[in-house]
């Protein structure tokens, strides 16, 4: 993300940002990302994962949360965010990853999910990247015992130039209607 000194470019920037958060929740985040736009990278596991960079509040280091009794394991707890009362998240234990390491790149990306912040445990943020269309495709279609509902389409990103060039896949989340599903119980209809 570029960082920007200039008050009045602040305010435009920050302008632009609001009128695409508007015309994002008008559209619906599943159209937005098969429209393309900036995501916010991040792994859990060995997989790179992309949400809406307009979800994202900020990210901070991981800090131990206060414990809820009787909430499921991916539910770490909640913090303290200066006056907010924000529950935590792991998503590497809620999509199944296989271990759940704390260490010096564990971090929590704090979300604006319908009115309601949360914070959502990572093993790493990557990058801000801006995919267009043309780097989207759609969703794989799977089973019904395979819960894909959250995906919203897989991201192709060129690294490399000439003959050394690959590509890797970022697979893109629907991060809100993730965190609005009823088995997390956190955000309401």
């Amino acid at each position: 993300m570029e960082m920007i000194a200039d008050t009045p470019q602040v305010a435009r920037h920050e302008a632009a940002r609001a009128t695409a958060a508007a015309a994002a929740s008008a559209a619906g985040s599943t159209g937005r990302t098969s429209q393309g736009g900036e995501f916010l990278t991040f792994r859990l596991g060995a997989e790179e994962y992309g949400i809406d960079i307009l979800r994202v509040q900020e990210i901070r280091s991981y800090e131990q949360p206060t414990r809820i009794a009787n909430s499921p394991a991916f539910i770490k707890g909640v913090v303290n965010l200066r006056g907010v009362i924000v529950p935590i998240i792991d998503l590497r234990l809620k999509l199944g990853c296989d271990t759940a390491e704390y260490n010096t790149f564990t971090v929590v990306v704090v979300l604006n999910v319908r009115g309601r912040v949360v914070g959502a445990v990572v093993d790493s943020v990557s990058d801000v990247l801006e995919l267009s269309r043309e780097h989207i495709k759609p969703a794989p279609q799977l089973n019904s015992s395979v819960d894909a509902s959250f995906i919203t389409g897989i991201g192709t990103i060129k690294n490399g130039h000439g003959e050394s060039e690959a590509e890797r896949m970022l697979i893109l989340m629907d991060i809100e209607g993730l965190m609005s599903s009823a088995d997390m119980g956190l955000i309401g209809d």
